[in-house]
Order: C-alpha cells, then sequence, then structure tokens
C-alpha cells in the first residue's frame, strides 16, 4: 500500500508538472513573440469574408504569423473573441505575439487603402480613376457631373466600387446641404445644383485657393447684372466633356451654340462641368462683396482684376506685354490654369 501510494504521489507530481509545463508553453505561445515574418517586417494576411474560427486560424498559421492554429482557437473561445472577429486585409509585425493578432482581428483593425479625388475632375475621370485602383472589384458608372466631392477616401480590399463612389456622392450632398443652410441671401440662383455648377466654374477658372472667392464674386456679379459668364472652361466641356483641348480655342467655338457656351448663352450652363472642391462650393455661396467683373491672368499663375472695362482693357494689354516679352508661340494664349489647356483669350474679357 505504502509503495502504490508513493507511485500516485510520484504519478500525480509528473502529471502537475506536465500540466505547469503545458500552461507555460500555452502561455508563452499566446503571449510571447511570434514567428519571424517570412519576407521584411510585416505580413500581410487576407482573412476573407464568412471564415469560420478554424479557417481564419489556419490561415493565420499558413500564412506564418502565429505558430499554433489550435491555440488560437482556444484563446479566441476562452477570451469570447470567437463571435467578434472581423474579416479583412491585415499586415501584422514581424514576431507580433498570438494576443496582439486575436486582438486585431477581434477589433478589426484592417489595411486601409485611399484614393485621392483632386478638385476639379469629371465624374467619367472619377469613374477611371477607380477602375485603376487593382484592389477594389465590381463596376461603378459614371454619376451626374458635379455629383462627388473631391477628398480623399478610405477603401478595403476587395470593396465594391459603387461603394466606394457612394461614399463620395454622400460627402457632397452632406456638404452642400450644410453650406446651403448658410449661404447669403438674395444669390442669382435658387438651387444647390445651381451651386454646385458655377462652383464648378469657379474651380476650372482658377487653380490658386486664394482667388475662388474673388473669382466666385466676379461671377455673382455678372448675373446679377445680366451679363454673360464668357468663362473658357465651359466652352471646353462642350467641346470634350472636360477633357485637355490640347489647344486654343479656335474663334468658330467662341461663337458655336452650344449649351455649354457660356459666351453664347445667357446664365448658367446645363449642368457642372466638373466636380468642383470645398473651396470653390463655400466661395460661391459665401463670396465676397465686390463690384468686379472682370479678371485676366496676371503673369504670374493668377489673375488681375477690374470692376470696369475700361480697367480691364488696361490690364489685358499688360498682359498680352508679357506675352510678347515672354514671346508667346501662340498670340491671344493664357497660361494654363486648372490643369487645362490654354485657350485663346482670357477669360470673361468680351464686353456683354
Amino acid at each position: 500500500m505504502r509503495r502504490l501510494m508513493i507511485m500516485l504521489l510520484s504519478a500525480a507530481a509528473t502529471l502537475a508538472v506536465t500540466a505547469m509545463l503545458v500552461a507555460v508553453w500555452v502561455a508563452w505561445s499566446f503571449q510571447g513573440p511570434g514567428p519571424a515574418a517570412k519576407s521584411g517586417d510585416m505580413t500581410t494576411v487576407m482573412l476573407r469574408q464568412g471564415s469560420s474560427l478554424p479557417e481564419i486560424a489556419s490561415t493565420l498559421a499558413r500564412d506564418g504569423v502565429i505558430r499554433s492554429a489550435p491555440i488560437f482557437v482556444a484563446a479566441a473561445q476562452v477570451t469570447g473573441a470567437a463571435r467578434r472577429l472581423k474579416a479583412g486585409e491585415y499586415e501584422f509585425a514581424s514576431r507580433a505575439s498570438m494576443a496582439s493578432i486575436l486582438a486585431d482581428v477581434r477589433d478589426g483593425k484592417i489595411i486601409r487603402h485611399q484614393i485621392t479625388i483632386p478638385e476639379g475632375r469629371t465624374s467619367e475621370m472619377v469613374v477611371e480613376a477607380l477602375a485603376a485602383k487593382a484592389d477594389l472589384t465590381g463596376v461603378a458608372a459614371a454619376p451626374p457631373e458635379g455629383s462627388i466631392l473631391p477628398e480623399t477616401y478610405q477603401y478595403e480590399r476587395g470593396e465594391d466600387r459603387s461603394a466606394v463612389l457612394r461614399r463620395m456622392m454622400d460627402a457632397r450632398d452632406q456638404l452642400i446641404a450644410s453650406l446651403w443652410a448658410k449661404r447669403q441671401p438674395d444669390l442669382p440662383f435658387t438651387t444647390p445644383e445651381e451651386a454646385i455648377t458655377l462652383a464648378s466654374i469657379v474651380e476650372k477658372e482658377t487653380g490658386k485657393a486664394s482667388e475662388r472667392p474673388r473669382v466666385a464674386a466676379v461671377f455673382i456679379n455678372r448675373l446679377r447684372q445680366g451679363m454673360r459668364l464668357q468663362s473658357d472652361p465651359t466652352i471646353i466641356y462642350g467641346i470634350t466633356q472636360g477633357r485637355p483641348l490640347g489647344r486654343g480655342i479656335r474663334a468658330s467655338e467662341l461663337a458655336a451654340e452650344t449649351p455649354y457656351n457660356t459666351y453664347a448663352i445667357n446664365g448658367l450652363p446645363p449642368t457642372p462641368i466638373a466636380n468642383p472642391g470645398r473651396a470653390a462650393i463655400a466661395a460661391v455661396l459665401d463670396p465676397p462683396k465686390t463690384t468686379e467683373l472682370f479678371f485676366v491672368a496676371d503673369g504670374t499663375g493668377g489673375h488681375v482684376f477690374a470692376s470696369t472695362l475700361a480697367e480691364h482693357n488696361a490690364n489685358v494689354a499688360k498682359w498680352r506685354n508679357i506675352e510678347r516679352t515672354r514671346g508667346a508661340a501662340v498670340s491671344n494664349q493664357t497660361p494654363v490654369l486648372a490643369g487645362e489647356a490654354p485657350v485663346d483669350a482670357p477669360a470673361v474679357t468680351v464686353e456683354p
């Protein structure tokens, strides 16, 4: 009996030591440093939508970011994280602990990609930019012109292009709703869409943010006085739908009767000519009080403004002299602004 008791106690001690060693190993596997990355300092792992806990654990083990799939499964179940794991694209540092990896997948710390839409791009150009992102899926059709807010947007790998585009459109709707509610009284347009149309013209007329309010004021003053806007970018849009013209505007195009030729039509064109940014939209809804009706290039990438035709003609003469001094290749050519091709005549030069 004594010998049996000794054997039992010895076996129990062995089991206890073994259990303790296993517990220490499990704890070290969970809390200690994980495997080194196979290449570089990070490992990217894609956990597909709808993955089960065992599949997630197997994927992490196969990609070399955890040592033991069973321990990961057990830890997720014990901690309650098993019901909260999120699919997506993850990036884990070399030797990251299993505990930190489980926490990241539980909290959905997926990689966020981004796309930047510059101000003044057309809707077709935005859709083309989305199509060029190979980590997006699906097909997005071009929305109405002016319905997108140019900004930087984040997205997940595998996200549908139409969903990203919808966020761009929702952002524009939210912005115009906010700014429209605080607009100046008695503006010479009556709907938010008309405001976007005018903002798109302001956006294309100048690449200098500091000038947008003054350019907006010029066009608003002209609308109030019944003067034609005479904006070159509107002519270009009528010809190319916003693509660079690649040459100067011809005299015949200045006189062409298209819905977008603001040298030939009164008021605003039927739709925006691009997607304006926040600053351009804000400028047309809260323009400064000025008497200015004209502007022309000043030779530095900006414009000089005038309230009378006589002042404007003097400014135009100065610009022509700058052209001659520089040896301009094409007579009557203004500088490239807002990504547009040169045009034959400065914007807003013709007396109404």
